[in-house]
């Protein structure tokens, strides 16, 4: 007969394992406040599938190459934007020389912005220049008070400095208004928030984003805010007269719930559905099981990080798919679906068949980490220090005309 203490030991072992097994199976959450999963990283194949989007095909990137009569952009090509919401009627629109605009934005919770931060920047941009439209880009500095130890005055003050990164990406000034919450809400804006807010339930807002009874009524008034620019009459300076433009949204997948409830509401409103374009999630150096956290500056890369900086984390930090011998390394590879430092070359190095070259010579043991990481490193010094060249070209006076209440001079040039 087995002893009290051993017999203890075993259940404590067969705890352990259910708990484990149950872990793994934990149902992944993904709101624009809240992202996990288990073991395994987001599961984008569930979370369309949850959600109700539409995967982004070859078909589709094929197309946009052909209207625009440029290369797709590397996040297109390479799938890391990789759902939609009807943008294939955004295509059909554009193919009958007819317009649209595009609209993102930010949160302004930190002094600088993370290479993560930086993506849907990026690509608004490549998607501005392609298809010569205007976009609006808002600054949700009053949603950052709402749920972060924030002041409204250090809010403002984060989103004049996020402008500042934002500008530095590249826009053009003649077709680009960027807003802060704080300053613009008002007017047919505050219209339309109101005519949203009138639309949805408190059990629909509850079941959409997960609100909870001690949760401020702050929090559940926000979603309106967040989905007006969506609609052309939120802006008559720029769009009077036009309310059925239609609009594009660029962003990561996490913003899907606001845009849920947006696309449900419109057509009630007698306006058109936003269409979306959203990205994978931008993993953090430790790997995609852990989060980019302002708390841990390790655990990302930063606009403002030196040479030196970026060398030490992405040398200390960034999680390897390789070996733990250089012996074992040869002999057997290394794991591609774990390595950070592919990850991120996959979002930004250029060069294609340099990309697929360093990831079968490392996947078939020929390359090893350090060498891979000192690509990564070269590719990330540069990156950073364009962007921070360009940022110190930015005046105060730059922020103000971006965010000046004033016509587009070259809306659709």
């Amino acid at each position: 007969m087995a002893s009290s203490s051993s017999s203890a030991s075993a259940v404590a072992e067969v705890d352990a394992t259910k708990k484990e097994a149950e872990a793994e199976q934990q149902e992944q959450v993904v709101n624009p406040w809240e992202v996990s999963a288990g073991k395994g990283g987001i599961d984008y194949d569930k979370l369309v599938d949850q959600f109700g989007c539409q995967r982004l095909d070859d078909a589709l990137v094929a197309r946009v190459a052909r209207l625009t009569a440029r290369p797709p952009h590397r996040f297109l090509r390479r799938g890391l934007f990789f759902a939609h919401r009807d943008l294939n009627e955004i295509l059909d629109l554009y193919e009958r020389g007819e317009k649209f605009y595009l609209y993102t934005g930010r949160g302004p919770s930190s002094e600088a912005l993370h290479l993560g931060h930086l993506i849907p920047f990026m690509f608004t941009k490549y998607l501005q220049d392609a298809f010569k439209v205007p976009l609006v880009i808002q600054l949700t500095d009053d949603e950052k008070f709402l749920w972060k130890n924030l002041t409204v005055e250090e809010t403002k003050r984060l989103a004049r400095e996020n402008a500042k990164d934002i500008i530095a990406c590249g826009f053009d000034i003649e077709r680009t208004f960027i807003f802060s919450d704080f300053n613009y809400v008002g007017g047919a804006f505050y219209q339309n928030m109101v005519k949203v807010a009138k639309r949805v339930t408190l059990n629909q807002a509850t079941g959409i984003f997960g609100f909870s009874p001690e949760d401020h009524i702050g929090k559940i008034s926000f979603p309106p805010v967040q989905a007006v620019p969506s609609f052309p009459s939120s802006f008559p300076h720029l769009f009077s007269g036009n309310d059925q433009l239609r609009c594009l949204i660029p962003c990561a997948i996490d913003q899907d719930p606001y845009f849920r409830m947006t696309r449900d509401v419109a057509p009630k409103l007698g306006y058109q559905k936003p269409s979306l374009i959203e990205s994978r999630f931008f993993p953090a150096l430790q790997g995609e099981n852990t989060k980019m956290s302002a708390s841990d500056p390790n655990s990302a890369i930063y606009v403002t990080d030196s040479a030196k900086e970026i060398k030490t984390k992405v040398s200390k930090y960034a999680f390897s798919g390789g070996q733990d011998s250089i012996e074992l390394h040869r002999k057997l590879g290394a794991n591609l679906d774990v390595d950070v430092p592919i990850k991120y070359l996959n979002f930004f190095l250029e060069d294609d068949d340099e990309l697929e070259h360093v990831k079968k010579e490392y996947k078939e043991g020929r390359m090893l980490t350090g060498e891979v990481k000192q690509r990564l490193i070269a590719v990330l010094s540069e990156l950073v220090a364009r962007h921070q060249r360009a940022r110190a070209q930015v005046t105060e006076e730059m922020v103000d005309a971006f965010m000046a209440v004033r016509p587009l001079p070259n809306m659709f040039g």
